[in-house]
């Protein structure tokens, strides 16, 4: 049987005395003059790399954790048949591990004059915009002995986004605000809030709300219902600064932020308030203003999707300033930050009452669960020294969050799964005590 390719050159190898062997390939096919010409018709029939033409179609945005698809158009225009491997180069965060080998190589055949496609599928690990390096091809002739090797740059963009793991919280949550809002049997009540209709007054219901002209008029007392104020507006506020990068639980303290921001902006918008969002270190990183409510939610996590915490402390006062400046009428102020005492104490507290004094302010913060875990250990010296570190952390904590509520700050302490359920029902208490 007749060897060919590499089978053949490594044949021919075998057949020579050592001592003819030479440590270079010229050496070795003036000894065998037809392998040399087979070498030489097998690099010419190789399709020329660089004639080739690369365009790109697919996916230009994924959420964190879902997988895209970038296809990738090669096309032909020599008259040699093109079989070669292809490498579709992308950052290593466009990966999970140890699958990049296996993801970003192809194989293709494509006749002359015809194009064929290959799809790369990515899965992301970080947030942000994931750019297509370049398209590594190796072109072999039909014995596979000498091939030609080229790049190409074939741009594109795939835009990562916040994953909104809390959105499976918001059935429960609009169910609520259905019932704060009158359309079913429980009627809320409270200041700031809307008439909407009469009914018949029920043992239990706050005598403030009986309408005595109306009840005049008819044989039976009649109570007035409420629904609660909407147009409302809310900012949201990401601080990206330094302890925004602490890590609670799997993630950093900013993700857990986003997650929580996002249900209550797609809350709200049901609501029929209005949201914007800021977010802030030293400058401003990111600001959405007058969306729609049809618009907002997307615009939001098209915002959030580039935002990393910056290592450097927030400025409170330009924080504030900006704020304010953001919202010129009374709003709800929804800072998302941490709960450290270093920067309440010393960044905040000194200018909070100018937000307090004009605005509803609720901050929210995520807890590292990891301190409960530590606080509730026994067992070794070692342990409980842990658990005297964690219990002090908790009361520092907790003596923070007084100082804030004794200002007139709502604050929600939570772990990172429940921060966003947590932070919903805190708007819905708001709104249902008429305090927006």
């Amino acid at each position: 049987m007749a060897l060919t390719g590499r089978a053949a050159l490594l044949a021919a190898l075998g057949s020579l005395p050592v001592g003819i062997w030479e440590p270079s390939l010229t050496g070795i096919l003036a000894v065998n003059a037809p392998l040399a010409v087979a070498c030489a018709c097998d690099f010419a029939l190789a399709a020329p790399v660089r004639r080739l033409g690369l365009t790109r179609s697919g996916d230009t945005s994924v959420r964190l954790g879902d997988t895209a698809d970038v296809t990738l158009t090669i096309t032909n225009p020599t008259r040699r048949p093109l079989r070669a491997r292809l490498r579709d180069a992308w950052p290593p965060s466009t990966w999970q591990p140890g699958t990049e080998t296996t993801a970003s190589r192809h194989r293709l055949t494509v006749p002359p004059g015809e194009r064929r496609r290959v799809t790369t599928r990515l899965r992301p690990t970080r947030r942000g915009d994931r750019q297509a390096d370049r398209v590594t091809i190796r072109s072999y002739g039909p014995l596979g002995l000498f091939s030609r090797q080229g790049t190409h740059k074939a741009p594109w963009t795939v835009r990562v986004l916040p994953p909104f793991t809390s959105r499976k919280h918001l059935p429960s949550k609009l169910a609520r605000l259905r019932e704060l809002d009158g359309r079913t049997s429980l009627l809320t009540r409270g200041e700031g809030t809307e008439f909407d209709s009469l009914r018949e007054y029920v043992p239990g219901d706050d005598t403030r709300s009986i309408d005595w002209r109306a009840t005049a008029r008819q044989s039976a007392v009649a109570v007035r219902t409420w629904r609660p104020e909407r147009d409302r507006h809310i900012l949201l506020v990401l601080d990206t600064g330094r302890t925004s990068a602490g890590r609670v639980g799997d993630a950093p303290r900013l993700d857990a932020s986003m997650d929580a921001a996002l249900l209550l902006a797609a809350l709200a918008s049901r609501a029929g308030d209005r949201v914007d969002l800021l977010a802030y270190d030293r400058k401003v990183r990111a600001l959405v203003q007058g969306r729609t409510a049809g618009d907002v939610l997307p615009s939001l996590v098209n915002a959030m999707a580039t935002l990393e915490p910056e290592l450097v402390e927030t400025n409170a006062r330009g924080l504030t300033a900006t704020a304010l400046r953001t919202c010129p009428r009374r709003s709800l102020i929804v800072l998302l930050t941490t709960l450290d005492a270093a920067p309440i104490e010393e960044g905040l507290l000194p200018v909070l009452s100018q937000l307090t004094q004009r605005h509803t302010v609720l901050l929210a913060s995520a807890a590292d669960p990891h301190i409960s875990e530590m606080a509730k250990a026994r067992g070794n010296v070692d342990t409980v020294y842990e658990a005297a570190a964690a219990a002090q952390a908790q009361s520092e904590r907790h003596r923070t969050a007084e100082q804030l509520r004794r200002h007139g700050v709502t604050v929600v302490d939570a772990t990172p799964d429940d921060l966003a359920p947590a932070l919903a029902d805190a708007y819905l208490a708001l709104k249902a005590a008429g305090r927006l």
